[in-house]
């Protein structure tokens, strides 16, 4: 059962009935991004401590209670959730924190965290009978869609920037989608789909234009709550694109405050490359949003015009946390970093977070005796190609017995 008061806008503040099928504010258009308010008085009956004791559902489905949408039968979708949390072993004697958590999304069924939105989406989609469902992405809200979608035999037509990494495009035609690759920047494959779903009449799985979408990413905050018995870290990291991810991780810990399961919401840090920063840029400047270039090597998060800046922004305002900008070369390190140290090999965008969060620590932002998690939002074997470029070289010998004593000894 879904237990929502209505919908309220981002901008101008107006309330919609839950009976009114919206995706974005009629008064303010496209930039009126809805919020979901829900009645957590009557959720306070459902979800509570002892209800998580009990269930047996490891998908993030155990949260329908704070959902938007209702599965109906589980077992007909990808098992999306219930991902591991690692205290890391090594980290904080290389870094100089006291506890670091690694929540690691890249064992997610098209491993990323998208797949959390996506599963909603399609469960929607479903819900209202939807024939295709479509989107624009970087590539793994793409790839999540099209392998949620497949899954019950439905047809997607995902549009992506033409510098869209090889391993989400094979996702892609794998999963069966149809691909457009628009030959520009990921503003124009946002634009081309949201004409082209306008013009067909497709589910829109735009996760800044659905608000149902933001229920869905929230589900890795409640997990990671969970996990840590309920003692929320005192920082958590998230690299930013859109601004839907960070958005999802503060609305997920808010339901828990309301429905008085944990105490207080963690600070958030919002990463961003320095190549494309414009959530970062004005922080820094104390200025509105303005477009920036989509110059970085960490796809997931190259947006230069965020569609959910609202959302994102208030995140870390009423968190009481951060934004901060760090280099490619640094975010390549930190993926060697993570995955020789803790034997987690996350996308670029993923570690981005992680070097976000050592950037953090050295500027006094972040104390050496608080405690942080990390959210690797996605697997490293999605973009091979950067991975190698810090990875190190193989060695290679002749089968030569004697080669090997000698290279060994070196």
């Amino acid at each position: 059962m879904v237990y929502i008061k209505g919908y309220e806008c981002t901008i101008c503040n107006s309330q919609y009935e839950v009976n009114e099928k919206l995706h974005t504010c009629p008064k303010c258009g496209e930039k009126g991004i809805l919020e979901i308010i829900y009645d957590y008085q009557k959720i306070k009956s459902k979800m509570t401590k002892s209800y998580f004791a009990n269930c047996t559902d490891n998908s993030m489905w155990r949260y329908h209670y704070t959902m938007s949408v209702e599965p109906g039968l589980r077992s007909k979708y990808l098992r999306v959730g219930g991902t591991p949390l690692y205290k890391a072993k090594h980290l904080c004697d290389i870094m100089g924190f006291k506890k670091i958590y690694i929540k690691d999304e890249g064992v997610n069924p098209t491993a990323s965290l998208k797949d959390r939105a996506s599963a909603v989406a399609v469960a929607d989609a479903v819900a209202l009978k939807a024939a295709i469902i479509s989107c624009s992405s970087t590539g793994n809200a793409a790839s999540s869609l099209a392998g949620n979608a497949a899954r019950i035999g439905m047809n997607t037509v995902i549009f992506v920037p033409e510098r869209t990494p090889e391993g989400k495009l094979s996702q892609l035609l794998i999963f069966g989608a149809k691909v457009i690759v628009v030959k520009g920047s990921y503003r124009d494959a946002f634009e081309m789909s949201q004409k082209a779903i306008k013009k067909w009449g497709w589910y829109n799985r735009n996760a800044a234009i659905n608000p149902h979408l933001v229920e869905g990413k929230k589900t890795v905050a409640l997990e990671i709550a969970e996990q840590m018995d309920w003692k929320v870290p005192d920082w958590v990291a998230v690299s930013v694109g859109d601004g839907c991810t960070i958005a999802g991780v503060y609305k997920g810990f808010h339901d828990l405050l309301q429905l008085g399961i944990i105490d207080r919401i963690p600070k958030l840090l919002g990463v961003q490359s320095d190549g494309c920063s414009p959530f970062v840029n004005a922080y820094v400047k104390k200025q509105k949003i303005e477009p920036t270039e989509e110059n970085t090597i960490a796809d997931s998060i190259s947006v230069g015009i965020p569609r959910n800046p609202v959302k994102a922004i208030r995140a870390v305002e009423k968190s009481g946390g951060s934004w901060i900008a760090v280099s490619d070369h640094n975010i390549l390190k930190a993926m060697k970093t993570l995955g020789s140290n803790e034997g987690i090999f996350t996308e670029p965008a993923g570690a981005a977070s992680l070097e976000g969060a050592e950037e953090a620590l050295k500027l006094g932002i972040i104390k050496p005796d608080e405690t942080i998690c990390i959210i690797a939002t996605g697997n490293g074997l999605k973009d091979t190609k950067n991975a190698l470029e810090i990875a190190g070289k193989p060695i290679y010998i002749e089968p030569d017995m004697n080669e090997l004593i000698k290279i060994i000894g070196k």
